[in-house]
């Protein structure tokens, strides 16, 4: 199964706070600061909601 990594790029000052709680969902708290999820529905969803404040590349196991 193939992992993505995710970097929060942009800050979350000024974001509404749907946004705020899906960044925080996904376990990042700091600008730069990335975590790893297994690809999977939710995450992804999770990560089109808030495309725009992070970036994502996949890791290949």
């Amino acid at each position: 199964m193939a992992k993505l990594q995710i970097t929060l790029v942009r800050s979350l000052i000024g974001r509404p706070e749907n946004q705020r709680t899906t960044v925080k969902t996904l376990g990042l708290r700091k600008i730069n600061q990335s975590v790893t999820h297994n690809d999977n529905a939710a995450v992804r969803g999770m990560i089109n909601q808030v495309n725009h404040l992070v970036k994502v590349e996949e890791i290949q196991d």
